[in-house]
């Protein structure tokens, strides 16, 4: 049985959706293991260095002292366990539409709770600010905009930096051939890598968010995996793709944790209150739902098991919800129509509750000093690391230059003849670092910290 929705004579189908090819490695896709091509997947990645690297990056707060808060690798572990679930419940729904398919959809689990782990590996230090602070660079600073003629001039894409994006950067991380690395940078497998990719079209595209998928760099590699998979054009934009099925399901796992923990975290640097944090995420529920809740609340009177359990209950709902929407809009989806995030369309209270979520934080949360203070740190930091690298790469035959470059680290390809590449390469240093790195490589190359002697 094949189940084909066609747009424009071109169609995805889940036969070809579901692929175990590893993208550098596809000779070797006949192989057998004991683990599935996507447990590998998930393996190979949490056993990584850039995936360690995250548990020194912000999520939202500053990097926590005698409080713990979420970081990127916290965030990225609770995103892959709601991923996970989600693909579970999608596979299983998959299975009963679809009994006589030839496709592995017990595997769609494994998949997105995979590129779950991955979908925050290309941002760079200081939360979304650092993505900020980049593009900020090169689009007020004088030095970023005396490079973009001569970026032009060679053929490269001044909005790669224009509109420096973390979504675009990790599928660069995760593909990219550094220097001493293999073929296929991770070599994960097609539908894992296709499952991260939330925007799927160049920086030429990204107007008027500056939300795109993919670097220039990375444009062939881009095409080999909509080409493996079938992805369709996108319906009303020929230019654009249609998005990968699985990434609704990772964008839903990003959209359920973040806003529901960033108001657990808020309460424990108290930004919000006890009070005002339960409010918030009691509006999730009404009638008997609600009432049973507040009774087993009342069974403890800590605070933080209180709003633990609520937060519990809040996914269980979210996950649910958005199981059913994706299925209720599986066709559409298939057929490269854009239905916009799944987290959208979960029914009332859930949806309201959310929306009002949504503003308080950006209001109460991401406006506090906390986490504005960390934005100005990260703007000064990578405006002196952006501008004393890139003179460094561009003109190194100067003593000082010389010197600096001795602190890129040999994977990093310092000699690449195009400015664009010059450029990209030390985006991909300062973007690798953790907060504590930069910080410290900034204070000791602007002479604030010196080594003891």
């Amino acid at each position: 049985m094949t189940v084909l929705y066609k747009v424009d004579n071109r169609f995805m189908n889940w036969t070809q959706l579901l692929s175990d090819k590893r993208l550098g490695m596809e000779e070797y896709s006949d192989r057998k293991h004991d683990r599935t091509d996507f447990q590998r997947d998930y393996d190979r990645l949490i056993f990584s260095s850039p995936f360690r690297r995250l548990q020194n990056k912000t999520q939202v707060f500053p990097l926590p002292g005698h409080i713990f808060v979420h970081n990127r690798l916290t965030h990225s572990l609770e995103v892959s366990c709601v991923g996970r679930s989600l693909g579970m419940n999608i596979g299983r729904e998959l299975q009963k539409k679809y009994p006589g398919l030839e496709a592995n959809f017990s595997d769609i689990g494994s998949i997105v709770s995979a590129a779950c782990l991955a979908h925050d590996m290309g941002n760079p230090p200081f939360g979304h600010s650092g993505e900020r602070a980049i593009s900020a660079f090169f689009a007020e600073g004088g030095f970023g905009e005396k490079w973009k003629e001569q970026v032009q001039a060679e053929g490269g894409r001044w909005e790669d930096f224009l509109h420096f994006e973390g979504n675009a950067n990790a599928l660069r991380l995760l593909t990219h051939q550094f220097i001493g690395r293999r073929k296929g940078g991770f070599a994960l497998t097609y539908s894992t890598l296709a499952s991260i990719i939330k925007y799927p079209y160049s920086s030429e595209y990204a107007a008027p968010k500056g939300k795109f998928g993919y670097f220039q760099s990375e444009e062939e590699t881009f095409h080999k995996i909509i080409e493996e998979l079938g992805i369709c054009p996108d319906s009303e934009n020929p230019n654009k793709y249609a998005r990968y099925p699985l990434v609704y399901l990772v964008e839903a796992a990003d959209d359920i944790c973040y806003q529901v923990m960033d108001i657990e975290d808020a309460c424990k640097l108290h930004i919000l209150t006890k009070d005002e944090a339960i409010g918030y995420l009691l509006n999730f529920f009404e009638g008997e739902k609600r009432e049973r809740i507040l009774r087993v609340m009342r069974m403890v009177d800590d605070a933080n098991e209180q709003i633990a359990y609520l937060r519990s209950s809040i996914i269980g709902l979210l996950v649910e919800e958005c199981s059913r929407v994706f299925m209720e809009k599986e066709e559409s989806i298939l057929r490269g129509i854009p239905i916009g995030p799944l987290i959208d369309h979960i029914c009332d209270p859930a949806r309201k509750a959310y929306a009002e979520c949504s503003a308080m934080a950006y209001k109460k949360i991401y406006q506090s000093h906390e986490v504005v203070d960390v934005e100005l740190a990260g703007y000064r930091i990578f405006s002196q690391l952006i501008s004393l690298l890139t003179e460094a790469v561009m003109s190194r035959k100067s003593t000082y230059s010389k010197l600096l470059l001795h602190r890129i680290p040999d994977q990093y390809d310092t000699q690449v003849p195009t400015t664009y590449g010059k450029i990209q390469c030390v985006l991909d240093y300062i973007s690798g670092m953790t907060d504590v790195y930069a910080l410290d490589l900034y204070r000791k190359i602007t002479g604030m910290s010196l080594p003891a002697v």
